[in-house]
């Protein structure tokens, strides 16, 4: 007879979100030409799993910041260069004594001329409350 040994479930700690925001406005820029907008939103989880030490609220803004990175690195190949709207959710994770941030960011990416300057999450004070 085999008896299948319990895994310990991870549990969450915490978890943070921002609904989908408008990144840009016709009155931020004169310069913008829009020359294409994807037809759906973009969607991507990321799993980071961080040390014991390190699960303290300054790491969690480095970890958004790097999932937008990405997933704007993922776009750029697809030919598009910015995200029109973006959202995310970030939820920290423990099992025992590990623990994992898990980010599932958003955007409706869209190809513009003159690409604007590079912006941070929304809400990324959000994370330090």
């Amino acid at each position: 007879m085999f008896f299948r040994r319990k895994e310990i479930p991870w549990e969450v700690v915490d978890s943070r979100s921002v609904d989908p925001v408008s990144m840009y406005y016709d009155n931020d820029n004169e310069d913008f030409e829009l020359v294409s907008v994807k037809d759906t939103k973009v969607r991507r989880k990321y799993v980071l799993e961080v040390k014991r030490d390190m699960v303290g609220r300054s790491e969690l803004p480095k970890a958004l910041v790097f999932a937008r990175g990405q997933l704007l690195q993922e776009v750029n190949k697809n030919g598009y260069n910015i995200l029109l709207n973006e959202s995310w959710r970030v939820t920290l994770l423990r099992k025992a004594k590990l623990h994992r941030v898990e980010i599932e960011y958003s955007g409706r990416p869209a190809l513009v001329l003159n690409e604007p300057l590079v912006q941070h999450p929304p809400f990324l004070a959000v994370l330090a409350s």
